[in-house]
């Protein structure tokens, strides 16, 4: 008989427990809590949004990467090129999200102006959209909080790492939008994609000494598009996972950021090759004393300096980036990587992340200054 009583009180508990559990996770109309990249935690309904708007650099591009660009209500003026007194200063760029989905941004009402000068929300154009959520790139939690709170709609926050494109806030976020938009397939389909990638990549360096490689200089990476020769980065993800010995190493913070001319040309005789972002070449273009510095270089004086695509541009370009590894890798240790052509690695990982080859195009774009390429010293700078 006790025993009966323990079996009894047992399954009451595990039933109670059920019950807790399954209301909690979610409720009778399909409502469930998410915690979204700020730990925010936000009420959503799965599969119900036919409204959907994107704010903040990024915003857009992540969402454009899982979810169904039909559902957009609006877009920011710097994401649709037919607005007037629109932000401009990335349209030379390649931003392959825009790119592939130009002719869908274009016919949508504004939302706000974005790019890096207006990450903050304007309220009377987002009413006029009428969205029934948001996903943002804000960076100010207080201001995602206000906006969900006055617009009484679900605000949900997306993010990645400066240090590391596509490590687990990327992974996680795509997840977090396949599973509010009911995309969770192509959400694990996409970081699948990007593992298998990288663990490619991985594979044909493995048995490297990095050490014992020659040095290499990432040079220009872009910050809001203000670059040039002096902005580098130590501890650089794209070059961890290709294992390239970088040459800046003794900085004081990881992270893009900009180095003393004294400290570049200290530098300038142990470059063994350059990556020069493609970011950077308008702002040395034409100017003297830039270029003094670049030909200054073992790299520049050998022939191994080489072009890769801005990949921040708006914020980062995931796919970018990741060509960008692919390219610097192949650049670097040739004989490893005699196999990848660029141009079709290009239009590999473009179709995987937005279902188009936009190898041409990005190719196309002015500032893109002809696509991956070894830099003919002596004249691409003239």
């Amino acid at each position: 008989m006790k025993k009966l009583s323990y079996l009894i009180i047992a399954i009451v508990v595990v039933c109670l427990i059920s019950v807790c559990f399954i209301g909690c996770a979610e409720k009778a109309d399909g409502t469930v809590v998410v915690t979204d990249m700020m730990n925010r935690e936000v009420s959503v309904t799965p599969g119900s949004y036919s409204r959907v708007l994107c704010l903040g650099a990024g915003a857009l591009r992540l969402y454009s990467y899982v979810g169904d660009v039909s559902l957009l209500c609006g877009v920011e003026a710097i994401d649709n090129t037919t607005a007037e007194n629109r932000p401009v200063m990335f349209d030379g760029v390649s931003r392959p999200y825009q790119m592939a989905f130009a002719d869908t941004f274009n016919t949508l009402p504004i939302c706000g102006i974005g790019g890096p000068n207006d990450q903050k929300p304007n309220y009377d154009k987002i009413l006029d959209c009428n969205p029934d959520i948001i996903i943002t790139q804000y960076s100010d939690k207080d201001v995602v909080n206000k906006m969900q709170s006055t617009l009484n709609i679900p605000v949900v926050a997306v993010a990645i790492s400066d240090a590391d494109v596509f490590g687990q806030k990327f992974q996680e976020s795509l997840l977090l939008l396949g599973k509010i938009f009911n995309k969770s397939e192509r959400a694990t389909e996409l970081n699948t994609f990007v593992d298998s990638q990288l663990s490619l990549i991985e594979t044909k360096v493995n048995s490297i000494d990095v050490a014992s490689q020659k040095k290499v200089y990432i040079c220009g990476l872009g910050n809001w598009g203000t670059t040039n020769e002096l902005m580098t980065a130590q501890n650089y993800g794209l070059f961890n996972v290709a294992k390239i010995n970088n040459v800046v190493t003794g900085l004081t913070k990881d992270g893009i950021q900009g180095i003393e001319a004294e400290k570049f040309m200290d530098l300038a005789p142990n470059m063994d090759a350059i990556i020069l972002d493609a970011a950077a070449v308008k702002n040395i273009k034409g100017k003297a004393e830039n270029i003094a510095r670049l030909q200054a270089t073992k790299a520049w004086q050998d022939g191994e300096v080489y072009l890769e695509m801005a990949y921040n541009a708006y914020y980062t370009n995931i796919e970018i980036a990741l060509i960008n590894t692919w390219f610097a890798a192949k650049s670097v240790y040739l004989d490893l990587f005699t196999d990848i052509d660029i141009e079709a690695k290009t239009t590999e990982i473009t179709t995987a992340f937005l279902g188009k080859d936009l190898n041409a195009a990005i190719k196309a774009k002015p500032q893109s200054f002809g696509g991956y390429q070894k830099i003919n010293t002596a004249t691409f700078f003239a």
